[in-house]
């Protein structure tokens, strides 16, 4: 006849306990009791389906994305803020009629909007790789702008800009461009 302590030492492996069986029933029913919804966890395989391709896209997203952010942030405070507190912020601002500002606001919103929008959407998605190209020229014109007055504090984030616009243009240009959506 097994007594509960033949049992454990017959259930024993390796010297781990797995007690009596009705402990393992037990340990059972808890587990089934708080058993947890299903939650995707990382493994080796989750990075083995993240091909380049996919990495480039999302790269060329997160591009678009900041881009669109800072392009349509400064194009909104050119076109709404009255010049002398732009003067303040920015003191080229102050500097050229307000009609140029107002016209350099136009032209980083329609910018941050290019770039992003047609690609969102899927209509026209060949005027993201033109924005792009315009953001790119927008990016060279600055530069020289503010390093012909000596406000080299600037010219990090154009560079900055400059780099992200040129990789939109070749990504969206040539490494993964978005197809059109059928009408």
């Amino acid at each position: 006849m097994l007594t509960s302590e033949s049992m454990k030492s017959s259930t024993s492996r390796k010297g781990i306990n797995h007690g009596t069986h009705n402990d393992q029933m037990r340990r059972n029913h808890q587990m089934v009791a708080t058993h947890r919804p299903w939650r995707p966890t990382m493994t080796a395989t989750t990075f083995e389906t993240a091909t380049p391709g996919r990495a480039l896209r999302i790269g060329l997203w997160a591009a678009q994305g900041l881009i669109f952010f800072v392009f349509a942030s400064a194009g909104l405070v050119k076109l709404l803020t009255p010049i002398p507190q732009l003067a303040a912020m920015m003191p080229w601002a102050g500097q050229y009629s307000e009609t140029f500002v107002r016209i350099i606001g136009l032209i980083d919103l329609a910018g941050g909007i290019g770039i992003l929008l047609p690609a969102l959407t899927r209509i026209l998605p060949r005027l993201t790789v033109l924005a792009a190209l315009g953001c790119t020229v927008l990016q060279v014109f600055a530069l020289v702008f503010h390093l012909s007055r000596g406000e080299t504090d600037v010219t990090p984030l154009n560079v900055v800009l400059l780099a992200l616009s040129l990789f939109v243009l070749w990504g969206r240009g040539r490494k993964a461009p978005i197809t059109p959506r059928q009408l």
